[in-house]
């Protein structure tokens, strides 16, 4: 049994945080209220000024296996996970072999309850090892439990073939999500063209590269009458496009945004720095204006990460040479809160709604609530303390992150799912 006192609650459904006592007994919530009586064998825990929350889910992470563990491994990225109130995640199928089969998914899929504390799930291929050719062994996959068809890494690049796709897998109840870019106009993916990449005498990828497959991939959903989600839309424009699309009220379209889309501009670039390289790349101050509001408003239903682990050596390398990605798992809440929370920029509200509830709805989940009868999956957070984003702090396998050695406001102090304390500072 564990009593947590006067802790803060937040909800997606207010924006005010009420205050009160929990009790868990057992791995459920049984009460809620004002000064509960400390039941005899229950641990107390004061959580006076900090924030109780439902659990973080992120629906897109790079665990890197199998075929790419000197970068991450289901252990490291599920640890990481937990160290940054995270509960459940998604894995892309870009991995090596690619997950375009159900024998595969079910290899990975059986090494995740083995090697990690929290609830792994995992996408498929739409085509067959990720060349837009020849349709994944999709029902396989479904049967195995994947919601998810993606390419992620590279978009399916026949238009023909994706709609195929989606017109046999949509009456399976699987959704496509979209990693769009053209990449005869992506060039060299290194970084935003612009004032920066002038400057810097590198070929810039436009957002256009980008903006003309998020409408080219709504369209096939629209006429397949399937279910397309947008991932890591990095453009005003992008935006404003499944603004539009949504609008129109034809098409099940659903969208994330990274918080790095959110804080980091192609300035930050500086001198080469690699680890603001990333796929779609870093835009303008005017993109992350706009897809914050876009968040707010709903445009975007979820937050969600893109974690991309990359070794030290990797990104060592010179800026046009070095791969793309960014990791994110241990860095998102407390920089979420640090940049727009504590400012007053985001609610609690809205960040429980888009990435704990939001990421659990699009995948088919039951959505924890801090509520009596409901069984613990939760995360307190302490608003007054600060993380200082070490590489001994940091649980992923790669530190490819602008934040290392980094001093942000906001820490995750404990990670409660079910019986099991995955956390305690």
């Amino acid at each position: 049994m564990l009593l947590l006192q006067n802790a803060r609650i937040a909800s997606e459904n207010s924006p005010v945080l009420l205050e009160g006592d929990v009790l868990i007994v057992e791995g459920k919530i049984q009460e809620i209220g004002s000064s509960l009586a400390l039941p005899e064998g229950a641990r107390a825990i004061d959580a006076r000024g900090r924030v109780l929350m439902p659990a973080m889910f992120d629906a897109h992470v790079h665990f890197r296996a199998p075929g790419f563990e000197n970068k991450e491994t289901i252990t490291t990225g599920s640890e990481a996970a937990i160290n940054g109130g995270i509960t459940g995640v998604v894995m892309m199928p870009n991995t090596r072999p690619a997950l375009d089969s159900a024998t595969a998914v079910a290899t990975v899929l059986e090494n995740a309850k083995d090697r990690a504390r929290i609830p792994v799930y995992t996408s498929g291929c739409v085509t067959k090892n990720r060349e837009g050719k020849e349709l994944a062994e999709i029902e396989g996959m479904r049967e195995l439990g994947v919601k998810m068809l993606t390419d992620d890494g590279d978009t399916t690049a026949d238009p023909a073939v994706l709609l195929r796709a989606m017109q046999y897998a949509t009456e399976f109840g699987m959704f496509f999500a979209s990693h769009c870019e053209v990449p005869e106009l992506a060039g060299p993916r290194a970084l935003n063209e612009g004032v920066m990449s002038y400057r810097l005498g590198i070929k810039g990828s436009p957002a256009c590269a980008e903006e003309i497959i998020i409408d080219r991939d709504i369209r096939l959903a629209r006429a397949a009458g399937a279910h397309v989600h947008i991932q890591h839309v990095s453009s005003k424009l992008g935006m404003e496009t499944i603004r539009w699309w949504k609008s129109r009220g034809d098409v099940k379209v659903t969208a994330e945004v990274a918080p790095h889309h959110l804080l980091f501009t192609d300035e930050h670039i500086g001198d080469y720095d690699t680890n603001y390289k990333m796929n779609p790349p870093l835009r303008t101050q005017a993109d992350c204006d706009a897809l914050l509001e876009g968040l707010k408003e709903g445009v975007f239903d979820i937050i969600a990460t893109d974690h991309a682990p990359h070794t030290p050596f990797e990104k060592a390398q010179d800026f046009i040479s070095a791969p793309n990605g960014i990791t994110g798992l241990d860095t998102a809440l407390v920089s979420l809160y640090h940049f727009f929370v504590e400012p007053g920029k985001l609610g609690w509200d809205l960040v429980v709604k888009r990435y704990s509830a939001e990421p659990r709805r699009l995948m088919g989940l039951p959505v924890p609530t801090i509520e009596v009868g409901q069984e613990v999956n939760c995360v307190l957070f302490d608003t007054e303390a600060e993380t200082t984003f070490t590489r001994e702090f940091m649980k992923s396998k790669s530190q490819n992150t602008p934040f290392i050695d980094q001093t942000l406001k906001g820490r995750v102090d404990l990670v409660i799912l079910g019986t099991e304390i995955l956390l305690e500072r």
